[in-house]
C-alpha cells in the first residue's frame, strides 16, 4: 500500500502561524492550520465570538483535494495583508464539506439560489446568527475572470456591514425563510409510475453526446447513476426493443470512450474526477473514492451484460487501484487523492497533474526501442498533447496526458503486427512506466475514512467478488465492513458516526452514511452469505427510519436534526456524483422486504418513491437512481435460492452461473442448512423445504417464492436465467 502524509503543511521553519484548526482531525482543516488567518472550526466558540463582537462571519467550505481551494489558499489565505483584514473585521470559519455535508448543503443552496451557480471553495458571509447575506465560490487574488479580487470583496462586505448591518441581517433572515419554506413545503403531487422511466430516458437521450459518449458538453462528468439507470432501462425492455438497445448502446459507448480517455488512469487504474473537454481527454486529475466505487460497479454491469473482457479489465484495474493506493492497513478506504502534486522531490511547488504527466523524452528514455509503438498508442507528442483550448493557463505545455486515440487493433495494423502482440507489449510498457511513476512525489492523500463512501466501495468489492470470482475482493469488502462496524458503529445505540481519522470524529452519521453502508452490507451478505451482515443491515435500517424518516411527507432527511447551528433540515432531491440517500434507501428497503418477507419495509420503500413523485414528474432524469428503485418496485419480486453446502464445488458452480447474469431486481439467498437458513426461514418458511437434490446442490428460481422446478446443473440454470 502506498502512503502519503495526510495533511500537506509547510515545514516547521516556515510555520509562522498556528490557529485553532491545528486540533482538528480533518486533513482539509489541517491544511489551513498554519495560515495567518485566525480560522475557527464550525462550533460554539466561533458563533459566540461573532455575537459578542457583533462581527459578520466569513465561512469557507471546501475539501482537501479541491484544486481551487488550494489556489485560493495560496493566493489569499496565506497572504499576510488579506489575513490581517479578515482577522480584524470577520470571524473566520473553515468547514470540510466531506465531514459536514449538512452545513455545506444549506449554504450551497443559498449560493445557488442567489448567484445561479455553486462549487468549491464555497465562500459565504453570514450574520452572527448564521444567516447568509452574500456568497460566491472562488475569488481571485486580483480582478480577473470577470470577478473582483477577494480583498476587494472583503472591503465591500465589511463596509456594508458597518454601515447597514441591520438591513443585511434582515436580508439574510428573508432569504433563509424562503429557503426553509421551500424545504418544508408539502411535496408536489405527482404519481410515480412507469411513464416517468420512459420520460427520463427521453430526457437522457436528448443530452447524449453520440460522437464522444457521455451527457452534455464540457466539462464532462462520468455520471454513474445515469449509466445505472440506462442499464435498468435495457433490462426492463422487451428483448430487441429499440429503446432498450439504444439505452444499452449509450451506456456502453460512454464506458468505452471513458476507458480510452485521459480521465482513465492508463497506467495505475481508476478514474479522475471529470474531463474538462468533451473528448474525455484532459482530466481534472483528482481521484475520488465514490467515483471508483460506482464506476467499478458500472463496468461490472457492462461485463455481465456483454461478456466483453474489456469491461472486466477496467473493473479490475479500478478495484486494484483502490486496494493498492486507497486502503488503510486496518481495511477502511481513504477518501481521495489530490489533483496537485509536487513538481520535484521535496519541493513545495505543486502543479495539477504533475504526478501523471510525461514528456516524450521521459518515455523515450524509459522504453527505448519500444517507445515508438507506445507513443503512437497513447497519443504522445513531442510538444505535448493537451489542446490549447483545454489548457488556457498553459499548465500542461510540453507534457503528455496518456490516452488512447485508437484501438490496439488499429495500432497493430499501423505497425504490421498482431493485435495480441501489441496488447502484450503495451502491458509490459505500462508496468515499466508505472514503476517509474511510483518514484515521483505522490499527490496528497486524504486519508479520512468516510462511512458513506466506504459503503459504496464495499458494494463494488462485493460485486467484484461475485462477478469476477476473485476472493481478494471479498476479503477487501469484508475488512472494510468490519472496520466500520468496529470503529464507526455504536452497538448500544445502533448508530453510526460519519468519519474516522486517527480515531473516529465526533460527528453523527448522516442519512447517506446509513443508506450507502446498508447497501454495502446487503451486497456483502449476498456474496459471503454471512448472516451477521444481513442482521446489521436490518438494525441500521431501523435506525435510519427512526432518525431520518419524514413522517409528514415521506422520504429521508439528510441529517437527523437537533443541531441548532444547521438552520434548515433538508432532503437530497437529485442523484448527482453521489446518489441521493432516499434513492439508495428505497432500493435497500425493497431488498430487505424481499429477503425478510416484510410488507412494512416494502410499503416504506413505496412511500419513499412516492415522496419524490413531484420532483420526478417535474424533471425525471434528475433522479435516475430513484427511477431504478421505481423499476424494482414495479417488477415482480424475484429470488434465486441455492441449496447446498457453502463451500461445495457444485454450490459454487451454480452461484458463479448466477453471477454471470445481469439481474438487478433479484435477491440471491443460500440454503445451506446452517444458522443463516434458519434465520431467513423465520419469515420465509418456504426456505425450509429448499434442499439439495440427491446430494447435489440445487437452484430454485422463484417469483414471490413461487418457484420453478429446482435444477442441479449449470446448463439447466443458464436456460432458466435467460
Amino acid at each position: 500500500m502506498t502512503s502519503t502524509p495526510a495533511a500537506t503543511v509547510p515545514p516547521a521553519h516556515v510555520q509562522k502561524h498556528s490557529n485553532r484548526l491545528i486540533h482538528e482531525k480533518s486533513p482539509y482543516l489541517l491544511q489551513h492550520a498554519h495560515n495567518p488567518v485566525d480560522w475557527y472550526p464550525w462550533g460554539r466558540e466561533a458563533f459566540e465570538k461573532a455575537q459578542r463582537e457583533k462581527k459578520p462571519i466569513f465561512l469557507s467550505i471546501g475539501y482537501s483535494t479541491c484544486h481551487w481551494c488550494h489556489v485560493m489558499e495560496r493566493e489569499s489565505f496565506e497572504n499576510e495583508e488579506v489575513a490581517a483584514f479578515m482577522n480584524s473585521r470577520f470571524v473566520n470559519i473553515k468547514v470540510d464539506r466531506e465531514e459536514r455535508p449538512d452545513v455545506d448543503r444549506v449554504y450551497m443552496t443559498f449560493v445557488q439560489a442567489t448567484t445561479g451557480g455553486g462549487g468549491w471553495p464555497l465562500s459565504v458571509f453570514l450574520t452572527p446568527t448564521l444567516k447568509p447575506f452574500v456568497g460566491g465560490t472562488y475569488f481571485p487574488a486580483e480582478d480577473r475572470y470577470g470577478q473582483p479580487s477577494f480583498l476587494k470583496v472583503l472591503h465591500r462586505v465589511a463596509e456594508a456591514w458597518e454601515n447597514n448591518h441591520v438591513k443585511l441581517s434582515e436580508s439574510g433572515d428573508q432569504i433563509m425563510t424562503a429557503i426553509a419554506h421551500s424545504a418544508a413545503a408539502p411535496p408536489a403531487t405527482g404519481k410515480a409510475d412507469a411513464k416517468l422511466i420512459d420520460a427520463a430516458y427521453q430526457q437522457t437521450a436528448r443530452s447524449y453526446d453520440a460522437a464522444e459518449g457521455g451527457f452534455g458538453n464540457a466539462p464532462k462528468f462520468p455520471r454513474p447513476v445515469t449509466l445505472n439507470f440506462l442499464f435498468n432501462v435495457y433490462h426492463r425492455s422487451p428483448e430487441g426493443a429499440e429503446a432498450g438497445e439504444a439505452a444499452l448502446g449509450m451506456a456502453l459507448f460512454t464506458l468505452r470512450k471513458m476507458v480510452a480517455g485521459g480521465i482513465h488512469d492508463q497506467l495505475g487504474g481508476g478514474f479522475h474526477r471529470y474531463s474538462v473537454d468533451r473528448l474525455w481527454r484532459v482530466p481534472h486529475f483528482e481521484k475520488m473514492l465514490y467515483d471508483q466505487a460506482q464506476l467499478a460497479s458500472a463496468y461490472l454491469d457492462a461485463y455481465q451484460i456483454t461478456g466483453d473482457l474489456q469491461y472486466q479489465d477496467v473493473a479490475r484495474d479500478t478495484l486494484d487501484y483502490v486496494k493498492r493506493d486507497m486502503t488503510s492497513p486496518e481495511g477502511g478506504f481513504y477518501s481521495a487523492e489530490d489533483a496537485d502534486s509536487p513538481t520535484t522531490p521535496g519541493g513545495r511547488e505543486k502543479a495539477e497533474g504533475a504526478f501523471y504527466l510525461w514528456t516524450k523524452q521521459e518515455i523515450d528514455e524509459a522504453l527505448g526501442e519500444y517507445a515508438e509503438v507506445f507513443e503512437y498508442q497513447y497519443g504522445v507528442k513531442p510538444d505535448g498533447n493537451a489542446p490549447a483550448e483545454s489548457d488556457p493557463q498553459g499548465e500542461f505545455r510540453g507534457k503528455n496526458i496518456l490516452y488512447q486515440p485508437q484501438s490496439f487493433a488499429e495500432t497493430a495494423k499501423h505497425f504490421g503486427r498482431s493485435e495480441l502482440d501489441v496488447d502484450e507489449s503495451m502491458r509490459y510498457r505500462r508496468a515499466t512506466l508505472l514503476e517509474l511513476r511510483q518514484r515521483r512525489p505522490r499527490p496528497h492523500l486524504d486519508d479520512k475514512i468516510i462511512t458513506a463512501w466506504n459503503g459504496l466501495m464495499i458494494s463494488a468489492f462485493a460485486r467484484g467478488a461475485q462477478v469476477l470470482g476473485d476472493p481478494t475482493y471479498l476479503e477487501a469488502a469484508t475488512h472494510a465492513a468490519e472496520f466500520v462496524r468496529q470503529n464507526l458503529y455504536n452497538a448500544k445505540t445502533r448508530t453510526l458516526l460519519r468519519s474516522y481519522r486517527n480515531g473516529p470524529a465526533n460527528i453523527p452519521g448522516f442519512a447517506e452514511d446509513y443508506a450507502f453502508y446498508i447497501q454495502g452490507l446487503l451486497d456483502l451478505y449476498e456474496t459471503s452469505f454471512e448472516v451477521k451482515w444481513l442482521q446489521l443491515a436490518e438494525q441500521l435500517q431501523a435506525t435510519q427510519d427512526r432518525l431520518f424518516w419524514d413522517e409528514r411527507a415521506g422520504g429521508y432527511f439528510s441529517s437527523a436534526g437537533g443541531d441548532a447551528s444547521v438552520l434548515i433540515r433538508m432532503k437530497e432531491d437529485s442523484d448527482n456524483a453521489e446518489p441521493a440517500p432516499s434513492s439508495i434507501a428505497a432500493r435497500n428497503l425493497l431488498r430487505l422486504g424481499q429477503i425478510r418477507e416484510s410488507g412494512k419495509l416494502r410499503e416504506r420503500a413505496e412511500k419513499t418513491i412516492a415522496a419524490f413523485g413531484g420532483a420526478l414528474n417535474h424533471f425525471p432524469s434528475a433522479l435516475p437512481q430513484m427511477l431504478a428503485a421505481l423499476d424494482y418496485s414495479l417488477s415482480k419480486p424475484k429470488q434465486i435460492v441455492i441449496a447446498g453446502q457453502r463451500d461445495g464445488i457444485d454450490t459454487r458452480d451454480l452461484l458463479d452461473e448466477v453471477h454471470k447474469h445481469y439481474l438487478p431486481n433479484t435477491v440471491v439467498l443460500l440454503a445451506d442448512g446452517g444458522e443463516g437458513q434458519k434465520y431467513l426461514a423465520e419469515n420465509l418458511p418456504e426456505l425450509e423445504t429448499m434442499k439439495p437434490i440427491q446430494g447435489k446442490a440445487a437452484a430454485y428460481v422463484c417469483e414471490n417464492f413461487t418457484c420453478k422446478a429446482p435444477v442441479t446443473t449449470v446448463e439447466q440454470l443458464r436456460k432458466l436465467l435467460r
